[in-house]
């Protein structure tokens, strides 16, 4: 039974298209509470992009050869502060209301796995796994509210920043401003898209190592007893620094992937 299923090919991992057809059915179980957070969040954009033309209108104000009396109007100052307020309370207003989406959708899920964990065979649980499940299901809830919280609140308005942007170039400067603008953003995509595809073997060989070693501490200090009996806790120790030796060297391929990725995207936008 153990063969069989240890020789039975785990899935590829889930791209883009397909986690968001799977977190979609939990986005749109809120409509009210999302069109909520979309509108504070258009809000809190619209605001971070007022802000550099009010403060433009300030230092205008002050500058001699534009106004002579050095008077700075109040109501730019006004203004200024209210959009820098508008900007953060409009996010903090577009987390709260989101937080109960992901949240609903972090036990929903995390229900799921621990009725699927309770209907698989007695074999499978034979096997202590228990360290690694844990750790699979702490990364899966976390990683499903970054997810959620990524498309809604970091490529959606990133997106319709720069498309703002890109209108504003074109309008009051030249055309090319914003085409130049999209070239480097189209750029920027597909450069983090190749490369992270490319990274995730690397975050899977981390995962894969963090669970061993996790699995193997668990199931050690489990059966405390028996190791205290046959005097076996140099043998433990060693076991266990051998799989925190092979997580040591995933995580530093790991890292070094991110390296490339952030020097790749530094070296685009500059």
């Amino acid at each position: 039974m153990r063969s069989r299923q240890s020789s039975v090919k785990r899935p590829d991992a889930m791209n883009l298209k397909q986690s968001v057809q799977t977190l979609w059915p939990y986005i749109t179980k809120f409509k009210g509470r999302v069109l909520i957070a979309i509108l504070a969040l258009i809000g809190a954009k619209g605001a971070t992009l007022l802000m550099p033309w009010a403060l433009k209108e300030i230092i205008d104000s002050v500058d001699k050869s534009i106004n002579p009396l050095l008077l700075v109007p109040t109501l730019l100052l006004i203004m200024y502060g209210a959009l820098r307020f508008a900007s953060v309370f409009l996010g903090e207003v577009r987390d709260a209301v989101f937080s109960r989406v992901t949240e609903h959708a972090m036990r929903d899920i995390g229900l799921k796995v621990f009725k699927h964990l309770h209907s698989l065979d007695l074999a499978f649980h034979l096997d202590r796994q228990t360290g690694g499940i844990s750790r699979d299901i702490e990364r899966g809830t976390s990683g499903l509210s970054f997810l959620m919280r990524f498309l809604m609140f970091n490529i959606v308005p990133t997106l319709f920043e720069i498309m703002t942007v890109a209108i504003i170039f074109g309008s009051l400067f030249s055309i090319w401003f914003a085409l130049i603008t999209l070239l480097a953003v189209a750029i920027y995509i597909f450069f983090t898209v190749t490369v992270t595809q490319w990274r995730n073997r690397f975050i899977r060989e981390s995962n894969a190592a963090d669970n061993q070693s996790n699995t193997r501490a668990i199931d050690s200090l489990l059966n405390y007893e028996t190791v205290k009996y046959f005097n076996n806790e140099q043998h433990e120790a060693k076991t266990y620094d051998t799989f925190l030796a092979t997580w040591e060297q995933a995580r530093l391929k790991n890292r070094l992937s991110l390296l490339a990725l952030n020097s790749g995207q530094a070296l685009i936008i500059a």
